[in-house]
């Protein structure tokens, strides 16, 4: 049995799809694509997929992920192209590799988030992040089904700033320090945080933050904040960065040999013409 874990996001208005939703489309596209999947045993067999940490409903993300088990051994590149042209724009297939390590889950420990808060001024912002990492606890409080639940929002952040329009999202720890005016359409103001999230138990999702924000400085964004996961995997604290989860599953894969066509390709020469092969 062969195992694949993939990449997936959730962009626009596939944001607004449950876990659900997603669990409905995703096993609909293994049957377009023919995936040759493996089920699980009893009376009612299911394709075996197991899903990490997915993002809350009406957030977007571009780093969710799934492993798939399969009957029969698949390219993961074709299968990751087969997969996305199966499902909806929005939910696209990023990354595919075979799984080669320890579980998945356990390497998903910290998520990167951007919110930006339409209607907030730069300045504003920043001195609500500096109350809230000055602050040695910042209790808030989340409905759930058993009842309103109080909980310590500030532990499991391990970063919280607010960054420039078109900073860099390539760094997962974080973005540029400092501030500039964002300028939305219309002239609205903007700004954008964005945050290191440890997870612990209870979960602690950017909404609590931004709860957060206004325990500890009263910040209340006149609109609902746009949040986005950037990037999910195993937190470093000593760099304070978030890693690919499926980095080690690369490396793990045993290296293709050269072939002579591939080394003749490479060689120049002495006078520098090409070689032919």
């Amino acid at each position: 049995m062969q195992r694949i874990r993939l990449r997936y996001t959730k962009r626009g208005r596939l944001r607004f799809t449950s876990h659900r939703d997603f669990q409905r489309a995703f096993e609909r596209a293994l049957r377009r694509a023919e995936v040759p999947m493996a089920y699980s045993a009893g009376f009612t067999p299911h394709p075996k997929v197991s899903y990490a940490n997915a993002a809350p409903t009406g957030t977007g993300s571009e780093a969710e992920f799934l492993e798939i088990a399969l009957s029969e051994t698949r390219d993961p590149a074709m299968l990751r192209k087969l997969l996305d042209d199966s499902l909806p724009d929005g939910l696209d297939i990023t990354d595919a590799v075979e799984a080669r390590t320890s579980a998945l889950a356990d390497r998903l420990t910290a998520s990167v988030w951007e919110m930006r808060l339409d209607g907030v001024e730069s300045d504003e912002a920043e001195r609500a992040v500096a109350a809230f990492v000055a602050a040695d606890a910042v209790e808030v409080q989340r409905r759930t089904k058993n009842g309103v639940r109080t909980f310590d929002a500030r532990s499991a952040v391990a970063d919280l700033r607010v960054v420039r329009a078109g900073a860099d999202e390539g760094g997962a720890s974080g973005g540029a320090d400092g501030a500039e005016p964002v300028n939305r359409p219309g002239g609205e103001r903007c700004a954008i945080l964005r945050l290191v999230v440890r997870h612990v138990t209870p979960a602690v999702r950017p909404d609590d933050v931004l709860s957060g924000l206004h325990v500890v400085a009263d910040l209340a964004p006149p609109v609902p904040a746009a949040v986005t996961r950037l990037a999910q995997g195993l937190f470093d604290e000593e760099s304070g960065t978030v890693t690919d989860p499926l980095t080690p599953d690369r490396e793990a894969a045993p290296a293709a040999p050269p072939t002579a066509a591939g080394t003749a390709t490479h060689r120049l020469p002495a006078d520098g013409t090409p070689a032919t092969a």
